[in-house]
């Protein structure tokens, strides 16, 4: 059985590679040029483009790229794990490449209804499950357990780049003249787009107002938390910090957000999330 995902999950090709899967990288365009992401261009490198004031956009592996990874494994099972349908094109892509090639019928295309640290953890999970012998039919009913009990919120300082990439309900993208407090977006029930979940004054009281929504959810030591950036390091930390405080039992990690995740939430913004293990 092989498993594939794209970077959404915070991994690069070479690193899910040493870890015994398969990375299709995301790609970014900003000043005219475009990189694959974690092959071509770091975090750090493409926040600088950015902040330049260079316009990024971002888009899926291509229908070939993606075939040509299928072709790769013609007689194995084969389970993909993509980021949200909508939030992405990836999931819709991948299905369409699956489509087109033979052994369609050994390929199993998962909508991860998340990204970022939630995916990175339905990868590890899937990892884990194939390592203790277990089919891939039942590998995926495992999956969606951990899928029915996540929750992901976004904390945006630059609300331009969510109304540029369009992934935005129409309510919320009225909230883009509105930064002068701390909004908090949130998935839509399908995943398919952002919305607003709360409007707070400073970073601390919109955590506050996570944490809260967390413990509506029965977050515990049964859940991992994670908290990713755009390069603002420090209020990351701080923000594992008043995490811990409630979640002393639950595992709480860190992560630099990939560029795509820059083009799309912009630099300084801050994503919490959660998944049941």
């Amino acid at each position: 059985m092989r498993i594939i995902t794209d970077t959404g999950a915070l991994y690069s090709p070479e690193e899910g590679k040493k870890l015994g899967f398969d990375v299709l990288p995301l790609n970014v365009i900003a000043d005219k040029k475009s990189y694959k992401e974690y092959v071509d261009i770091s975090s750090q490198e493409f926040l600088e483009i950015v902040k330049e004031g260079h316009i990024p956009s971002s888009s899926q592996p291509s229908i070939g790229e993606t075939m040509e990874m299928f072709e790769k494994y013609p007689d194995e099972d084969i389970l993909v794990i993509n980021m949200a349908d909508g939030l992405s094109g990836t999931y819709q892509s991948t299905v369409s490449a699956k489509e087109s090639v033979d052994h369609s019928e050994n390929i199993h295309v998962i909508n991860s209804m998340t990204l970022c640290g939630p995916q990175r953890y339905l990868v590890e999970k899937a990892v884990t499950l194939k390592e203790k012998g277990m089919d891939i039919h039942h590998m995926m009913k495992e999956l969606h357990k951990s899928i029915a009990c996540e929750k992901s919120f976004l904390i945006p300082q630059d609300f331009g780049f969510l109304k540029r990439g369009g992934r935005l309900t129409p309510l919320a993208a009225t909230l883009g003249g509105m930064l002068k407090i701390t909004p908090i977006m949130t998935t839509t029930k399908d995943a398919k787009r952002l919305e607003k979940y709360a409007m707070k004054k400073t970073l601390k009281s919109a955590i506050k107002e996570i944490i809260k929504a967390f413990q509506e959810l029965g977050v515990n030591e049964d859940f991992k938390i994670y908290v990713t950036h755009a390069g603002v390091l420090q209020q990351a930390q701080d923000v594992v910090k008043q995490l811990q405080k409630t979640f002393e039992n639950t595992v709480i990690e860190i992560y630099e957000l990939s560029p795509v995740f820059i083009a799309q939430g912009g630099p300084g913004c801050i994503a919490v999330q959660t998944i049941r293990k």
